[in-house]
């Protein structure tokens, strides 16, 4: 049975043996000076308790510009080369404050977008760190800011830790920042704001009360970590949002409780290739369907055929990710896997699939997306 909480304004956290720890860079770097113990030293005792107890912790730590700025102070940091510059100075010695405060063997694992929508790179980094978790290495993960354009321009650590939760398969993910949690309104403007204890669905309502980035350190907001909570709660992973600066809440997440704002899981998780598809791989392109299409998408779990299709947009080749709408909509109702390249569709469009070999000249496939490569958004 569920334990009490013992700490007045915590819930209880389900027995989990395998969670990823998100650090943002306002608890590496205070202030965005210099790196700092001065949060990092409750964290490491959380991890090393929890790893004491047989369950394994990946780390996700954000802070390496911000140790790069501290070195390299001269260094004008608004331009993408420049904060990719101060990423590859300040990795290793954010990684080094974490392996002298850890004291287990630790690996350095840098990810970026690419690793994620590659479905072979994806089961590849997957089959790494569960071999390191296995050999009681605990992963330290980063983006790779020094050549990932796309991922630093976004610098999200929060939905890269949603994503590493789902490679490990773990059972929980903690993001540690400089807030208590998800609260009804702003608490830095509004005295009054209440800290939401728990959240069972992830909604528009939800994704309402974020704010902008509260941090010049980090470059994420609570807007990111509510979109790696939807990822990671759609896969079944309960998350957590709480304040890595306070030792009396990691105590309490030592203790099974959660301190913060709880997310639950999903009751009926995705399965792995479904979460992937939505939510690691990235849209080339959109096809425009006739309603009849989205009837036998949705209703009946057919796959797209080229009969349906109305429109073409974008210039993706087959094996590319493209959305599906009806026409005249704004909002794709579908994500799949496109067996033709655009230009081939654009030649078939609303035709049997029957009249596919005469139209293209050979024999392809007579779907435009597979049912099996397909999921509904």
């Amino acid at each position: 049975p569920p334990r009490e909480p013992r700490v007045a304004g915590t819930v209880p956290l389900a027995r989990w043996k395998c969670a990823v720890l998100k650090v943002g860079s306002t608890l590496i770097a205070p202030g965005g000076q210099r790196l700092s113990t001065r949060h990092l030293l409750s964290i490491a005792r959380f991890i090393a308790e929890a790893r004491a107890e047989d369950r394994d912790v990946v780390l996700v730590s954000s802070g390496a510009v911000a140790a790069g700025r501290a070195l390299l102070g001269s260094l004008e940091a608004t331009a993408l080369p420049a904060k990719q510059a101060l990423a590859a100075l300040g990795q290793p010695r954010m990684f080094d404050a974490w392996a002298r405060l850890l004291d287990v063997p630790c690996a350095q694992v840098l990810l970026a977008f690419d690793d994620l929508q590659n479905r072979r790179r994806f089961v590849n980094a997957k089959n790494t760190l569960r071999e390191l978790l296995r050999a009681g290495v605990l992963p330290i993960i980063n983006e790779n800011d020094s050549v990932a354009v796309d991922e630093l321009r976004l610098g999200d650590n929060d939905n890269l830790a949603a994503h590493v939760a789902v490679l490990v398969e773990a059972d929980l993910l903690v993001i540690l920042s400089d807030i208590d949690g998800l609260y009804d309104a702003d608490p830095r403007k509004v005295p009054t704001a209440t800290r939401i204890a728990r959240v069972a669905a992830i909604d528009e309502a939800v994704f309402a009360l974020a704010g902008g980035a509260g941090s010049t350190v980090g470059t994420g907001g609570m807007r990111t970590k509510l979109e790696a909570a939807a990822k990671a709660t759609a896969r079944g992973i309960a998350t957590v949002i709480a304040h890595g600066g306070k030792a009396d809440a990691l105590e309490a997440l030592g203790r099974g409780e959660c301190p913060g704002t709880l997310f639950e899981p999903t009751a009926t998780p995705a399965s792995a290739k479904e979460h992937w598809m939505r939510h690691a791989l990235a849209s080339q392109g959109q096809l425009h369907v006739d309603a009849g299409a989205l009837r036998a998408l949705k209703e009946r779990g057919a796959s797209l055929l080229p009969a349906g299709v109305r429109g073409v947009e974008g210039s993706f080749r087959a094996g590319d990710a493209v959305e599906v709408r009806v026409e005249g909509e704004a909002r794709a109702f579908a994500k799949g896997i496109a067996q033709y390249d655009a230009s081939e569709l654009r030649r078939v469009l609303g035709k049997p699939s029957a009249e596919l070999p005469a139209l293209l000249g050979y024999e392809g496939p007579e779907t435009v997306i597979h049912r099996d490569d397909l999921v509904l958004l």
